[in-house]
């Protein structure tokens, strides 16, 4: 099945992705900052999804393996919805985005309390088939 053969088309998809050919894949709620997250997210943002799976399964942050199961996810959404084929596929975009800030106290000295913010993210991966410009352009 392909992309233009849809009859209803969320309205994520058609923000990611529009008519093109590929899938994604969402991860709402990490518990990393999204600062830590952007960090793994600049090193597979381009690449293949077999070499991007490669990189992300020896990095030693701890968010690598939530990429992980999100690239591996896109890429399985690509092949199940729209047919593709794994070894073609590229990440064209990684999304990191805020997500709540849950807010808890630690006591203190003398009757007094610090405030702890535990923040979230959410992570976004889209995975389209790799074009041949740069063959094209030779």
């Amino acid at each position: 099945m392909s992309a233009t053969t849809r009859d209803n088309v969320s309205e994520r998809r058609a923000r990611l992705l529009g008519d093109r050919p590929g899938a994604f894949a969402v991860a709402r709620y990490v518990r990393v900052t999204a600062q830590k997250s952007r960090r793994v997210a600049d090193l597979i943002r381009g690449s293949r999804v077999e070499d991007a799976l490669t990189m992300l399964k020896f990095q030693p942050q701890a968010v690598a393996e939530n990429f992980y199961k999100l690239v591996d996810s896109a890429a399985s959404n690509a092949e199940t919805t729209e047919g593709l084929d794994r070894s073609t596929l590229v990440i064209t975009t990684v999304l990191v985005d805020e997500g709540p800030t849950m807010k808890r106290w630690r006591p203190r000295a003398k009757g007094a309390a610090n405030r702890i913010l535990k923040r979230t993210s959410h992570l976004t991966v889209v995975v389209e088939p790799a074009t041949d410009e740069k063959k094209g352009g030779n």
